[in-house]
C-alpha cells in the first residue's frame, strides 16, 4: 500500500513539442460535500466554494447559490450566507467552470505525485505559466491536461503555481493540486523555508572550491525587458545571497552547484556572471554582469538561429533539487531531477577542449 508521499513511478520525458489543444467537454452535474476549514471561517459561501473549485470564479459560484444548488448545514444557502468552521457545505455543480485553464498535451517529466502535490521535471524551452506574450503552450497548460485525464470533469483540479523557473532553465518545479496545499506551500516559499540546488556549467575556471556571493540584485535601468543587475544603479535592489561549490573543472569551464539563499529573479545567472563566470549559453548576462543585446526568441520547441554557445542551445542551468516540508504530512522531502541530455552532451564537449 502506498503511503501518501510515496514516489510514483513515471518515465520522464524531455521532448518539447508543439502543443495539442484539447477542447474541454461540458461536465454533467457533479456534487460535492465540503467541511469548512478554520482559516476560511467567516467568508461568504460563494467565495468559500471558489477556493475549493479554482476553475470556478466566485461570480459563477454565486449564480449556483442563487439557483438553490448550495446548502450549508442542510439548509439551502442564500447569496449572503457566510460559512463557519466545521460546517458542512454541499454543492451541485450544474454549470461548467468559467475560469478553466486550456489543457494542452505537452510532454514533461513527473518526479513525484500524491493527492496534494505534483512535482515535475520541466524541460528547457517551456514557460511555467501563461503570460501576455505567451497565452498558451506552457507548463501549466500541460499539467492541466495531465490532471484532467483522471478527473470527473475538466478543471475539477487546477494546478497551483508555487514558484517558477526561467523558460530556458530545466528541472524541478512544485505545483499544488488543491487550495490548502497551495496556500501552505506558498507560505514556505515566501518565508524562504525551502532549499534549492542548481547545477550550472559556467564560463572560465573558478579558483575557489566554494564561496558565497553576497551582492544586492535589482532591476537594470533602461531595458525594456525585466533584466536584473548587481550594479550600483540598480532599481529596487534587495539583499541576495548565492552559495556555490565547484563540482568539476575543465580547461575553459567549471561545473558548479549553486544554492540560492534568497529568491530574486535570475539570481543565480546574475550572481555568477557578476563574479566573472556567466552561465554557458546565457543570452542575457555576460562577463562581469554585462547585459547582452536583445535577441529574438525562437518559437516553442525551435532552436536559436544563432546559438550563444557552440556547446548548448540555451543557458546551461538545471534545477537539480528542491527540498521542503510537505504541506500536509509535514515530512521533509528532497525531490531531484537528473541532468537533461543537452547538458550532459555539453559536458562531454567541454571535457575534450
Amino acid at each position: 500500500m502506498r503511503t501518501p508521499c510515496e514516489l510514483t513511478s513515471h518515465q520522464p520525458s524531455y521532448r518539447v513539442r508543439s502543443p495539442k489543444l484539447v477542447t474541454p467537454k461540458v461536465p454533467a452535474m457533479h456534487s460535492a460535500t465540503l467541511i469548512v476549514e478554520s482559516y476560511l471561517s467567516g467568508c461568504r459561501v460563494d467565495t468559500f466554494l471558489a477556493k475549493h473549485f479554482r476553475s470556478y470564479t466566485p461570480w459563477r459560484m454565486h449564480r449556483m447559490v442563487r439557483a438553490g444548488q448550495v446548502s450549508v448545514a442542510g439548509v439551502i444557502a442564500t447569496p449572503d450566507r457566510r460559512v463557519f468552521t466545521d460546517e458542512t457545505v454541499e454543492v451541485q455543480l450544474l454549470e461548467p467552470p468559467d475560469n478553466l485553464m486550456p489543457a494542452e498535451e505537452i510532454s514533461f517529466g513527473v518526479v513525484f505525485e500524491d493527492r496534494w502535490l505534483l512535482i515535475v521535471n520541466k524541460p528547457a524551452g517551456l514557460i511555467v505559466h501563461p503570460t501576455g506574450q505567451t497565452p498558451s503552450g506552457t507548463l501549466t497548460n500541460a499539467v492541466q491536461y495531465y490532471l484532467d485525464r483522471n478527473a470527473a470533469f475538466p478543471g475539477e483540479s487546477k494546478p497551483g503555481i508555487v514558484h517558477r523557473l526561467d523558460r530556458d532553465t530545466s528541472g524541478v518545479v512544485a505545483l499544488a493540486k488543491d487550495h490548502l496545499s497551495h496556500r501552505l506551500l506558498s507560505m514556505q516559499f515566501q518565508r524562504e523555508r525551502i532549499s534549492k540546488s542548481y547545477i550550472a556549467l559556467v564560463e572560465g575556471v573558478i579558483k575557489e572550491d566554494s564561496g558565497m556571493i553576497d551582492l544586492p540584485i535589482g532591476r537594470a535601468r533602461g531595458g525594456a525587458s525585466a533584466l536584473m543587475t548587481c550594479q550600483a544603479d540598480a532599481l529596487d535592489a534587495r539583499a541576495s545571497k548565492t552559495g556555490y561549490e565547484v563540482i568539476e573543472r575543465f580547461s575553459r569551464h567549471s561545473l558548479v552547484r549553486a544554492k540560492p539563499k534568497t529568491g530574486r529573479l535570475h539570481q543565480i545567472r546574475v550572481h555568477l556572471a557578476t563574479i566573472g563566470h556567466p552561465v554557458t549559453g546565457d543570452d542575457f548576462y555576460g562577463m562581469l554582469g554585462e547585459l547582452k543585446p536583445d535577441r529574438e526568441r525562437p518559437a516553442l520547441g525551435e532552436p536559436q538561429a544563432t546559438p550563444i554557445s557552440p556547446y548548448i542551445n540555451r543557458q546551461a542551468l538545471h534545477a537539480a533539487e528542491l527540498s521542503f516540508a510537505h504541506p500536509m504530512t509535514h515530512e521533509w522531502h528532497t525531490f531531484s531531477a537528473a541532468l537533461p541530455d543537452d547538458m550532459e552532451a555539453a559536458l562531454e564537449m567541454v571535457r575534450t577542449l
